[in-house]
C-alpha cells in the first residue's frame, strides 16, 4: 500500500552562502520529512513513468527509487574540491587567489551564494590545481566525453537551479578569466576574449549585464572584482549573441529555381561556415582561442544517431514536431560552435543550465544528464537552502480517486480532448463566448481565488507607494486557439450585436483583476497580455493568427506608448517589438509592462523570463517529463526578497502551481491560506525623480600630487628594509629513497644585480603612484620622464637602507610582495621630502569611478521611511534604528537641503586601513546643500551619525577629514564636499545649519 502524502511545512533547512548542511531524504517512494545531516550526494531522476492505465491513458505517477541515479563524477569531483577549499585553494595564481578570498569575504555587503562560489572553484580547480594534486585524470575524462558528443570542443558544464544566480556566475568567469589574462598575458589557460550563446532575444538583451561598459554592469552591482582590478576589465572583448546568428544567411537573393540548379552549396548563395563566423565574432577583432559561455546550455547538443529507442521515430504527432524542432535548433548551435572553434579557436566552452539532460527525440535515453556536467547545485538543493521560491502543488481533493493524482494537478488529461486543436482557424475561437472544460475552468477559479488574498495582501502593504509592482499569474498553453480561449475567458471578449450589421460589443474578462475591459469598452492599460514566446524569442515574425488574437492589445500598448512619450513615433515599432518590450519589463517598475498581473503563454514561457513577482502558474498543455515540469515552474520560481533573518536564512517564498504534475516536494506553508512571511518594500531610485539624483566618486584609495622638477626623497630610520630567507626559503634541499640528493635554488632572482631590481622598483612606483590626468601626460596618465629621477632615488635607498640578512640576497626584492613593500617605502620617503608642495588627489576606481543613486533597487524587511518626492530619488530610508527617520525628517523640512539619501545599496564606501588591514566606511547620509554660492554650485555633505566607543570610529572619521574630502576636493571634478560628524542625531539640524552659516570648525 502506497505511503501517505508527504507534506514538509517548511523545506528551507540551510543558509545559502554555506555548503548545505542538512538535506530531506528519499526513499523508494519519494522524499520524506525525515532530515538527514550532512550534503545531498548529486543525483538525478531518470523520469520514466511507472506503467500505469486510467482510462486508456498512461498517467503521470510520482518519483519511485529505481529512477534515482547518482552523479559519480559530480561527487568525486565535489569531494576533492572540498578537500582543496579546506586548505585555501593550493596551487592558484595570485590574483585567482585574491579574487577566491574576496568573494568568499563574509563581511560582504552583497554576499555571493555558495553554489555561486562552488561553481568558479570547480572551474578554477580544473584549470590551474587539478593536474598538479593528481586529478588529471578528470580532465582526460571530459574530453573522452567531448570526443563522443562534441568533437573539437571542450565542454564543462555547471548545473544550478533556476534562480540560483547564473548570470552572475558568468561574471565571476568572464573577471577570474580576464584578470588574470591582464596579469600574466603569457598565460595560455586564460582569456580575455569571450562569446556569450543564448538560446533566445530575451535572453540575449538580459545579458548585456556581463558588458563592463553597461551602466547596469553585474561586475558594480554584485561587487565581482576587488574596486583596484576594475580597471582590468576593460580589456576584455565580449560578444553577445543568440545560437541563431550561427544560420548561414542568404547573401543574394536568388529565384528558387536558380538554387535548385546550383545545389545550394555553401558560399554561392549562402555564407560559408567561416563567413558566419566572421560576422559574428567581428567584435572579436584578432582575438583567437576565445572562451565561450553557453546559458540554459541544454539546448545545445548533438543528436545521437542509431538505433536508440529515444529516436524521433518513436514519436509522433505534436511530440515528434517539438522534438524535431529542438534536433533542428540543437544542431545550429553545435554547429555553430564548431565552425568558430575552427576559424579562431575555442580554449573552453562553460555550459550553464538548470536542466543539463537530453530530451526526447535526441537519441539518447530520455532524462541523460550532460556527461561533462562537472558541478551540481539542483532544484532541491535551491528549495532547502531558500534561494528560490518553493512551488507548492495540489496535493488531494475531495474529487480525487485513491489513484488519482488531484484533479488540478493532472488536468491536461482531464481537459486536453476538450480544447480547440491546433490548425483549427482562429475565427473557430473568436466571436464566439469563451466554454471552458468544467476542470480547467474550474482550475483557473480555484488558483485566482488564491491570487485575489495575495494580491489584496500586496496592495495593503504597499499601500499605493510607487515602484512596487503587482503579483504575476502565468497560464502555459500548448497552441494559440487555446491560448486564444484562455485569454478571452480571462481578460475579455468581443461579441457581434444581434441585429447583425457588424457592430461589436465588449464582455468583461471572468477574473475582476485581469480584465482588460473598462464598462463596454478595452480599458486604457491592459492587466493581461497574450504572447507567443517562442517566436519572439526566436526573433521571427508572428503568425497571421497570433497577431490576430492580439490585435487588441497591441493597439492598446500603442496608444499607451504614445501618452508615455509624445515624441516618439510608435510606427516605427514592430508588432514584434512591441509585444517584446512588454513581456520582458513585466513586473518592472516605470516601464510598459509594470502594470501587468496575467500572463497567457501560447508554449513555454521563454527562459531566462526572470519577472521576480511571479506567484501563480498554471499549465494548459502536456508535460511528458519531470524535466519539462521544471522547465515551465522555473518561470515563477525567482524570489523576490533576498533579505536574511536572524538566523542566517531566507522567509520561506511560494510558488502556487496548477496544472504541472510536479512531483519534486510537496509543500504547504501554513494550509490552505497560510499566515504570509514579512512582505519586503523594495527600495528603489524613482524614475520621475531624477532631478534629486546624487552622484559620488567611488575611490580606492588617496596619493599624493608632487611636482615634477622637486622629485626627491627624505630617508630615515623607518625607510630601512631587511632581506631574509625567513619567509621565502632560498635554499631547498630534495632527496629520494634512491639516488643522488639535490638542491634547488631561487636562481633567477639570485642572478639579478642591483641595478636590474631598482629597475623593476622604479617601474612599478612609476606605474603606482605617478601616473596623472595632466593633459601634459602620455595616454594612460603616463609620465615615463620620471622614471631615469625614480631610478637614482631607488639605487641610492638600495645602497644604503636595504639590509641582507642570512642567505638573503637583493633579488629578492622584485618578488612580488618585497616590491610593493619596497615601493611604499620609496613613495612615503618621496612625500616626506616634499613638505607644504604636495597635493593630495583620489585614486579613482578604474572603469567605474562616478556611483549615483540611479543604481539603488534593493528589497528590506526592515522599517522603512517614506521619502518626499522633492526631496529624494530614492524611494525609502531603511531604518536601522529610530534617528535614521527622524534624520530624515529634518533633512526633507531644512530649506537649504535639495536633495538627501540614505547611504544603503549605493555602494558608496571610503577606503580606510586600521592594523595595516584595508576596509571599507559607509557614512550615513549624503545630502546636497545651498550654502549661499547660488545656482547649481550645491555643497555635498556627508553626515555621520556615530556611537561612542567603537575603536575604528576614529579611523573612518580622520580618514574621512583628512584625506577623503581633500582629495576629492583637490579634483574638482566632482563639486564641494564637507563631513559632519553628528554624536547626537537631535542636535543634527543645527550642525546643518552652521554648516550652511560657514561657521567655523564644524566640519573638515
Amino acid at each position: 500500500m502506497p505511503r501517505p502524502q508527504i507534506v514538509i511545512e517548511n523545506p528551507i533547512l540551510n543558509t545559502p552562502f554555506r555548503e548545505p548542511e542538512r538535506h530531506f531524504r528519499f526513499d523508494d517512494e519519494g522524499i520524506t520529512d525525515q532530515i538527514v545531516d550532512g550534503r545531498r550526494p548529486s543525483s538525478y531522476f531518470m523520469p520514466i513513468p511507472k506503467a500505469k492505465k486510467k482510462a486508456g491513458q498512461l498517467v503521470f505517477d510520482e518519483w519511485t527509487g529505481d529512477r534515482i541515479e547518482e552523479n559519480r563524477l559530480i561527487n568525486q569531483i565535489r569531494e576533492r574540491i572540498g578537500r582543496w577549499r579546506e586548505l585555501r585553494w593550493p596551487g592558484v595564481t595570485p590574483t585567482t587567489r585574491a579574487l577566491l578570498e574576496y568573494w568568499s569575504n563574509p563581511e560582504r555587503e552583497r554576499r555571493l551564494f555558495f553554489c555561486q562560489i562552488e561553481a568558479l572553484e570547480t572551474a578554477i580547480y580544473l584549470t590551474e590545481a587539478a593536474k598538479n594534486l593528481g586529478d588529471a585524470w578528470i580532465e582526460n575524462e571530459l574530453r573522452t566525453y567531448a570526443e563522443d558528443a562534441n568533437p573539437g570542443l571542450l565542454r564543462i558544464a555547471h548545473k544550478m537551479a533556476t534562480g540560483s544566480g547564473k548570470t552572475v556566475v558568468m561574471a565571476m568567469l568572464i573577471a577570474w578569466h580576464t584578470l588574470n589574462k591582464a596579469a600574466n598575458p603569457q598565460d595560455r589557460r586564460f582569456s580575455d576574449a569571450f562569446l556569450i550563446v543564448a538560446p533566445g532575444i530575451t535572453i540575449r538583451d538580459r545579458l548585456r549585464v556581463l558588458l563592463p561598459s553597461d551602466a547596469d554592469n553585474y561586475y558594480r552591482q554584485r561587487d565581482i572584482v576587488p574596486p583596484d582590478r576594475v580597471g582590468d576589465l576593460g580589456r576584455a572583448k565580449i560578444v553577445i549573441t543568440n545560437f541563431h546568428a550561427f544560420h548561414l544567411r542568404e547573401k543574394v537573393k536568388a529565384p528558387k529555381l536558380t538554387k535548385e540548379l546550383a545545389g545550394q552549396q555553401p558560399g554561392v548563395f549562402t555564407e560559408t561556415p567561416d563567413q558566419m563566423v566572421r560576422r559574428v565574432a567581428r567584435e572579436l577583432g584578432t582575438k583567437r582561442n576565445i572562451v565561450v559561455i553557453n546559458d540554459e546550455a541544454h539546448h545545445c547538443y548533438r543528436r545521437r544517431v542509431g538505433d536508440d529507442e529515444s529516436g524521433l521515430d518513436n514519436l509522433s504527432g505534436e511530440d515528434k514536431r517539438e522534438a524535431a524542432k529542438r534536433d533542428e535548433d540543437a544542431r545550429v548551435w553545435l554547429t555553430g560552435l564548431q565552425a568558430v572553434a575552427n576559424k579562431i579557436g575555442v580554449r573552453v566552452v562553460y555550459d550553464l543550465s538548470a536542466t543539463p539532460f537530453y530530451l526526447r527525440g535526441s537519441g539518447w535515453p530520455e532524462g541523460t544528464l550532460f556527461q561533462w556536467v562537472v558541478s551540481d547545485f539542483s532544484l532541491i538543493d535551491a528549495i532547502e537552502a531558500g534561494l528560490v521560491k518553493i512551488p507548492r502543488v495540489p496535493v488531494d481533493d475531495n474529487a480525487r480517486q485513491s489513484d488519482d493524482l488531484p484533479t488540478y494537478r493532472g488536468l491536461w488529461l482531464r481537459i486536453r480532448d476538450d480544447l480547440p486543436k491546433k490548425g483549427r482557424k482562429t475565427d473557430a475561437v473568436d466571436g464566439q463566448e469563451p466554454r471552458l472544460p468544467a476542470p480547467l475552468e474550474g482550475a483557473i477559479q480555484s488558483l485566482y481565488g488564491n491570487y485575489e488574498k495575495a494580491f489584496h495582501r500586496w496592495a495593503e502593504t504597499t499601500n499605493g507607494i510607487d515602484g512596487s509592482t503587482p503579483p504575476i499569474f502565468i497560464v502555459v498553453c500548448n497552441n494559440t486557439n487555446v491560448s486564444k480561449l484562455v485569454f478571452d475567458y480571462i481578460a475579455g471578449w468581443t461579441k457581434p450585436l444581434p441585429d447583425g450589421d457588424g457592430a461589436m460589443v465588449v464582455v468583461p474578462g471572468k477574473l475582476p483583476l485581469f480584465s482588460n475591459t473598462d464598462g463596454a469598452r478595452w480599458s486604457a492599460r491592459p492587466k493581461t497580455i497574450l504572447v507567443d514566446s517562442t517566436q519572439l524569442d526566436s526573433g521571427d515574425a508572428m503568425s497571421p493568427e497570433f497577431k490576430a488574437a492580439a490585435a487588441a492589445e497591441i493597439e492598446e500598448f500603442k496608444a499607451e506608448l504614445r501618452q508615455r512619450f509624445p515624441g516618439r513615433d510608435v510606427e516605427e515599432l514592430t508588432d514584434e517589438d512591441l509585444l517584446r518590450e512588454v513581456m520582458n519589463t513585466v513586473g518592472k517598475p516605470g516601464k510598459l509592462g509594470d502594470g501587468i498581473r496575467c500572463v497567457v503563454s501560447v508554449s513555454m514561457l521563454t527562459e531566462g523570463w526572470d519577472a521576480n513577482t511571479v506567484t501563480h502558474v498554471l499549465g494548459v498543455r502536456a508535460f511528458g517529463t519531470q524535466l519539462l515540469c521544471e522547465q515551465v515552474v522555473g518561470r515563477g520560481l525567482r524570489r523576490r526578497s533576498y533579505v536574511v533573518g536572524d538566523d542566517g536564512r531566507f522567509e520561506p517564498e511560494y510558488a502556487e502551481v496548477y496544472g504541472v504534475p510536479f512531483s519534486f516536494i510537496p509543500a504547504s506553508g501554513s494550509g490552505p491560506d497560510p499566515k504570509p512571511g514579512p512582505i519586503p518594500t523594495r527600495v528603489r531610485a524613482i524614475e520621475n525623480r531624477v532631478p534629486y539624483e546624487i552622484t559620488f566618486p567611488r575611490l580606492i584609495g588617496y596619493r599624493w600630487e608632487i611636482p615634477d622638477e622637486h622629485l626627491e626623497a627624505d630617508f630615515i630610520d623607518e625607510s630601512r628594509l631587511a632581506l631574509d630567507s625567513r619567509d621565502v626559503p632560498t635554499r631547498t634541499d630534495v632527496a629520494a629513497i634512491v639516488g643522488r640528493p639535490d638542491e634547488h635554488r631561487l636562481e633567477r632572482f639570485e642572478a639579478m644585480r642591483a641595478q636590474e631590481v631598482a629597475f623593476i622598483l622604479a617601474k612599478r612606483l612609476l606605474d603606482r603612484y605617478f601616473r596623472t590626468p595632466d593633459k601634459d601626460a602620455q595616454p594612460g596618465g603616463e609620465r615615463p620622464w620620471l622614471f631615469p629621477r625614480l631610478v637614482e632615488i631607488t639605487k641610492r635607498w638600495i645602497g644604503s637602507y636595504v639590509t641582507l640578512k642570512d642567505d638573503a640576497f637583493i633579488g629578492l626584492l622584485a618578488m612580488a610582495q618585497r616590491a610593493d613593500d619596497a615601493v611604499e617605502k620609496l613613495y612615503v620617503s618621496i612625500v616626506r621630502y616634499q613638505g607644504g608642495e604636495r597635493r593630495l588627489v583620489p585614486l579613482l576606481r578604474p572603469y567605474d569611478p562616478i556611483g549615483s543613486t540611479r543604481h539603488v533597487d534593493f528589497d528590506t524587511t526592515k522599517e522603512v521611511y517614506v521619502t518626499h518626492p522633492d526631496r529624494c530619488h530614492i524611494s525609502h530610508v531603511v531604518c536601522d534604528s529610530g534617528w535614521e527617520a527622524h534624520l530624515a525628517g529634518k533633512l526633507e523640512h531644512l530649506p537649504a537641503i535639495r536633495s538627501y539619501v540614505k547611504n544603503q545599496g549605493l555602494g558608496f564606501t571610503i577606503p580606510y586601513s586600521i592594523d595595516g588591514q584595508q576596509r571599507a566606511y559607509v557614512p550615513d547620509f549624503i545630502a546636497r546643500v545651498d550654502d549661499g554660492r547660488g545656482g547649481n554650485d550645491l555643497l555635498n555633505l556627508l553626515i555621520e551619525v556615530s556611537g561612542a566607543g567603537r575603536r575604528d570610529k576614529e579611523h573612518k572619521v580622520n580618514t574621512t577629514r583628512e584625506l577623503w574630502i581633500p582629495a576629492v576636493n583637490n579634483h574638482g571634478g566632482f563639486g564641494r564636499w564637507r563631513f559632519i560628524e553628528v554624536t547626537d542625531p537631535w542636535e543634527a539640524a543645527g550642525m546643518i545649519e552652521a554648516v550652511v552659516n560657514n561657521v567655523a570648525g564644524v566640519s573638515a
